[in-house]
């Protein structure tokens, strides 16, 4: 059983009722008795449920939003929900999802005390249950949503299978027939998408790509890095890779070139998201565009719409991928 409200009540020298007021922050109450109370609720790592949360429609004028950490990966989302929420007169206010359980109760004060009207959520793994109760229980959530299943309520997603498509036909338009592939984390539904649209493309061609040509990227610069030497230590034969996201494929560009190798003339290289790191790198990154802006601009406005009751509010909205040529697939000279 984890932690209830009887046990804040007793650890607060109160009853479930105060409890209960403080978090639904109903009736006057002393304010010593309300320090306590969240004395307790912190020590004790008491979650409000939405049930004793008890969630009402708030006029606060103000967003929530849940992002995993405030890395520059979501500045571009980020920063299309503020200037979306300040067009309607709305504010912003942001929470973390890197303390797992501590961020976990700092959310569950912030929908207690009624802060904000409706949340948007980024990516929160470990949290679904939780988010899934509250916005069951009457609060507004739209999740903008590249790593999981879709959720039984309003979300925002990219075209991630499509992406995975365009980048393969890319790749064989310019007659790369043995990519690697270095795929983000197995758990996230984008990776399945992006894998899978990647592959069928190329079976389509009449090409298999084999178990050992698919390497787990995490998403991350040094293990991609390590993976393709790995992969050439292995005798592993590639003359393209396809990395599933962008900071991955900087790891790939980096190892490549350790290796003596020549981008894109011995080995062409893709990656996924279209951060602005992409047009940094040596040389920049041809990349499948998560339209990150677009979809920061579609989660804040289809949250809006619940917010305010629209009857024309849309369950979902799928914002599409593109492809971004630059010079990792582009040899000097081609067109």
């Amino acid at each position: 059983m984890g932690v209830t409200i009887a046990d804040v009540a007793s650890r607060a020298g109160v009853s479930k009722t105060t409890v209960s007021r403080v978090l639904n922050g109903k009736g006057e109450i002393n304010e010593n008795t309300v320090l306590k109370v969240r004395k307790a609720i912190s020590e004790l790592g008491y979650v409000p449920s939405a049930g004793a949360v008890g969630l009402a429609r708030g006029t606060t004028q103000m967003i929530g939003m849940l992002v995993p950490d405030m890395a520059w990966a979501w500045a571009g989302i980020v920063q299309a929900v503020v200037e979306t929420l300040e067009s309607e007169g709305f504010g912003l206010r942001m929470l973390t999802w890197n303390r797992g359980e501590e961020s976990l109760r700092r959310l569950g004060l912030q929908v207690a005390a009624k802060s904000f009207d409706g949340l948007l959520v980024i990516e929160p793994e470990g949290a679904m249950g939780y988010i899934t109760e509250l916005h069951e229980a009457g609060l507004p959530v739209v999740l903008i949503d590249d790593r999981f299943q879709r959720p039984g309520f309003p979300y925002v997603a990219t075209t991630n299978r499509q992406g995975g498509e365009q980048a393969a036909r890319h790749l064989l338009e310019i007659g790369r027939r043995r990519p690697l592939v270095l795929t983000g984390p197995e758990t996230f539904g984008c990776t399945r998408e992006r894998l899978d649209g990647f592959v069928d493309v190329y079976a389509e061609a009449g090409i298999e790509i084999g178990q050992r040509s698919i390497i787990p990227g995490d998403f991350d610069f040094e293990r991609c890095r390590s993976a393709v030497a790995r992969a050439r230590a292995d005798g592993v034969e590639f003359d393209a890779v396809f990395a599933h996201n962008d900071p991955s494929a900087a790891g790939v560009l980096a190892a490549l070139h350790e290796a003596g190798l020549w981008v894109p003339q011995d080995v062409a290289v893709v990656g996924f998201d279209d951060l602005e790191m992409a047009s940094y790198t040596y040389p920049a990154l041809t990349t499948i565009r998560q339209p990150m802006r677009e979809m920061g601009e579609a989660a804040a406005r289809l949250l809006l719409d619940h917010v305010r009751g629209s009857p024309e509010a849309a369950p979902s909205c799928i914002v599409p991928t593109s492809l971004v040529i630059r010079g990792s697939t582009l040899q000097p000279g081609s067109h």
